[in-house]
C-alpha cells in the first residue's frame, strides 16, 4: 500500500515528519496541502478537525507528527531506529519530543499567530510569555547540550525530528543570538544532517511568507 502524507513543507510540524520519512527512505506519496485544493477538502473529509500532517495507508489513518512517527516504527522500521528499543532510552526520547512540542513549538507559533492578527487584536501579554518561556526552555537545553551530539543521546532519534524545525523556526523568531551557545551548535547539527537539510531546501520557496519575514540566513 502506498503512504500517502497530507502535508506542507513550510509546516514545522510536517517537516517533523518528513524527516522520519526521509530518514530512513521510506516511499510516500505527498499530497500537498493548499487552501481549497483537492488534497485540502479530502483531508477534512478523512480528519474534520483539519490539522495536518495527517498520514493515510490504505485505510488507516494517522494524525499528528508524533504519531505519525511512532506509526512509521511500528510498520515501517528502517536502519535508523527513531524510537529505541530500550525502554527507559525511549522514554527519554519521548520526553524530549514533548519538550520541543510544548515549550519551542508551541510559544513559538504564538508569536507567529499574533503577527497574523491585525494589530489590533494582537496579544502583546501572550507574546511577553511565549517569549519568556522560549527563553526558559533555551536556558534548559543549553545546559542538557554541553557535551552532547543528540538530543537524547548519541543517536538522532524521535525527538531530533522534532527539535530540527522547531529550533530552526524559533530562532526566527525569537533568535537565540549568542546568548546560548550549545543550543545553537545543536540547530546547526540539526540543519546539517541530510534528511532535515532535504526538509529545508524544500521549504525555501515559501520564506516570503514568514510572518515578519524570514531573516537573511539559514
Amino acid at each position: 500500500m502506498t503512504i500517502e502524507l497530507f502535508a506542507h513543507p513550510f509546516s514545522s510540524y510536517c517537516q517533523k515528519a518528513i524527516t522520519a520519512l526521509y530518514e530512513n527512505g521510506i516511499p510516500f506519496e505527498f499530497r500537498m496541502l493548499e487552501p481549497g485544493n483537492a488534497a485540502w477538502e479530502e483531508l477534512t473529509q478523512i480528519w474534520p478537525i483539519g490539522k495536518f500532517p495527517l498520514l493515510r495507508e490504505g485505510e488507516g489513518v494517522v494524525p499528528e507528527a508524533t504519531s505519525i512517527i511512532e506509526y512509521l516504527h511500528v510498520h515501517h522500521s528502517g536502519p535508523v531506529r527513531l524510537i529505541p528499543d530500550d525502554a527507559d532510552a525511549a522514554l527519554e526520547v519521548r520526553r524530549l519530543d514533548r519538550f520541543f512540542d510544548n515549550y519551542v513549538a508551541t510559544p513559538q507559533q504564538k508569536l507567529v499567530a499574533d503577527l497574523l492578527r491585525p494589530e489590533a487584536e494582537r496579544d502583546p501579554r501572550g507574546v511577553a510569555e511565549a517569549r519568556a518561556m522560549l527563553d526558559k526552555a533555551y536556558a534548559w537545553l543549553e545546559s542538557r547540550m554541553a557535551g552532547r551530539e543528540w538530543g537524547a543521546g548519541d543517536d538522532f532519534s524521535l525527538a531530533d525530528c522534532a527539535a530540527g524545525p522547531f529550533l530552526f523556526y524559533a530562532d526566527w523568531s525569537h533568535p537565540l543570538a549568542g546568548r546560548f551557545p550549545a543550543v545553537a551548535a545543536y540547530r546547526e547539527r540539526l540543519k546539517a544532517r541530510p534528511a532535515f537539510q532535504r526538509c529545508i531546501d524544500e521549504a525555501r520557496p515559501y520564506r516570503p511568507f514568514f510572518p515578519g519575514g524570514a531573516p537573511d540566513r539559514d
